[in-house]
């Protein structure tokens, strides 16, 4: 998604930073609109939810603040998937982490650093292309799924998990909540899985605009030709359940369950996070990290 299709909400009770972030986004071709609180920021967003791409949020303005209108965001299924980027003062951890508990995947301080904030907006646009790209795809998907019951399946690509996310979303109740989990787990599987791609080199790939070209190459290797991601839904006692299992040597998952502070700035890392708090029941790593099992309810 590029500037000039993106549309950005801010919603900000200071003119001052109205005026500041007017400049800095418009500058890039960013399409900029305002809201002064929480109350006219909810209004704009329920009035229109497929209008804005993202939403930069002040923490603290009158009458409803920024973590009162993330909470009411989540409630609503057709805005709980737009991004919020919230601004605050503080660094402080508690801060950060009553953010991330409350819907917040990237962060901001103040006063504004102009490199950041053009990356966390352009890491959030990134994002919600890839999810309305998979949105699209999962209209077109096969409603038939809820009728299978016991399925496997191997992938090897980042393709090829893209496309088996968006198939096997349709088992479950809320697909678009589903699919964005799931697709998740899967890239992570083979990108981090299989191919070995760390989290600092994927920092330094997504900064330099590589990692497409870096994932082509590890899959052209001959170390990695047989190599696949096994996949397999199950749908009983009232419930899918997936298991993902790929054949590298694990990871640390414990420090990707919650967004750390010390990278709620980065350009990536977000996915277990959003996998395991909008998207599934359940989330759960197992062994090394090379196996996650991820559960959703079919019944209430």
């Amino acid at each position: 998604m590029s500037p000039d299709s993106t549309r950005v909400l801010v919603v900000e009770d200071n003119v001052f930073d109205q005026q500041l972030l007017q400049e800095l986004l418009s500058r890039v071709g960013y399409h900029v609109e305002f809201a002064s609180d929480g109350v006219e920021g909810l209004e704009k967003l329920e009035a229109d939810p497929l209008r804005y791409d993202i939403v930069l949020l002040d923490r603290t303005m009158p009458r409803m603040g920024g973590l009162q209108l993330m909470a009411r965001m989540k409630e609503n299924p057709r805005l709980r998937t737009i991004p919020v980027i919230l601004q605050t003062a503080s660094a402080e951890r508690e801060e950060m982490m009553e953010g991330i508990r409350a819907g917040a995947y990237y962060y901001l301080t103040k006063p504004y650093d102009v490199e950041m904030l053009l990356t966390a907006v352009d890491t959030a646009a990134r994002d919600f292309a890839d999810y309305r790209h998979l949105q699209e795809r999962l209209e077109r998907g096969i409603r038939c799924l809820t009728l299978i019951r016991d399925a496997s399946f191997a992938i090897q690509t980042v393709e090829e998990a893209r496309d088996l996310g968006m198939v096997l979303a349709n088992a479950c109740p809320d697909p678009m909540a589903t699919v964005i989990g799931l697709t998740e787990i899967l890239v992570n599987a083979v990108e981090h899985g299989n191919l070995g791609i760390t989290y600092e080199e994927k920092s330094k790939l997504n900064a330099e605009g590589q990692w497409e070209l870096e994932v082509a190459r590890r899959l052209s290797l001959p170390e990695n030709a047989g190599k696949f991601v096994e996949v397999s839904m199950v749908r009983a006692n009232g419930c899918v359940r997936f298991t993902i299992r790929d054949q590298g040597c694990g990871f640390d998952w414990q420090r990707f369950i919650e967004i750390d502070p010390q990278r709620a700035f980065d350009n990536h890392g977000r996915g277990i996070v959003i996998a395991r708090t909008l998207s599934f029941d359940k989330l759960e790593y197992r062994g090394c990290g090379n196996e996650v099992v991820a559960q959703v309810a079919t019944m209430p």
